[in-house]
């Protein structure tokens, strides 16, 4: 199904191989997932302006809702004038993500299947405090790498959930989305793990600085 990504995961693969050590494999696996999201940073700054637009026009655009929603195609031409008259695409912002989505599909790939371009997964071999990258929380529950790293997600979730402003038209379940990386910790290899905490991670840290 992703067969066009596996030439970039194999080549990532190979780089990982040059690290060793207690730490090493844990390290490389923070590093690239940083080197990766500091080069879409760009992209990010473009959705953060597209979705700064779009909240500036979110009053009107309930307004007309509210007063044209019995009337679809009235409702359709009023919000498509109002984004002409504020120079604002309906989807604003929606690119720059969109465009980021295969590099986190490749760095995810790479860091929980087993099997890259026809090969086992190298990466997953190597260990972390003694806990190998491919092993599962269900096969070494007690071992405090794996509590620590589900503390450090449950902190970055709140952190996540916190910086969500509450006067936005989300619903609460909704809101509690972020606590699902500690879920997928808990089924994913190690190496997911990690990775989910540091893309996370600076995911907060990213919309702490371009929305205030």
């Amino acid at each position: 199904m992703f067969t066009f990504l596996d030439v970039p995961v194999a080549a990532l693969n190979q780089v990982f191989q040059l690290f060793s050590g207690v730490l090493g494999a844990g390290l490389a696996i923070v590093a690239v997932t940083l080197a990766v999201r500091l080069l879409l940073h760009p992209l990010a700054r473009a959705a953060a302006r597209g979705q700064r637009a779009r909240t500036a026009l979110a009053p009107r655009v309930r307004e007309l809702r509210h007063r044209y929603g019995k009337d679809p195609q009235r409702l359709r031409r009023e919000l498509e004038a109002l984004h002409r008259e504020s120079d604002t695409p309906m989807f604003a912002g929606c690119l720059p993500i969109l465009v980021q989505m295969p590099f986190f599909v490749v760095l995810f790939r790479l860091f929980s299947s087993p099997v890259v371009d026809g090969e086992p997964n190298g990466l997953l071999s190597h260990a972390v405090f003694g806990i190998p990258l491919g092993a599962h929380w269900t096969t070494a529950t007690t071992h405090p790498v794996f509590l620590v790293l589900f503390a450090a997600l449950a902190v970055v979730a709140w952190c996540s959930v916190r910086l969500t402003p509450n006067d936005q038209d989300v619903p609460k379940p909704l809101r509690l989305l972020p606590f699902g990386s500690v879920l997928g910790a808990a089924v994913l290899p190690l190496a997911a793990g990690i990775y989910l905490l540091v893309s996370t991670a600076w995911g907060v840290a990213e919309r702490t600085y371009l929305h205030h």
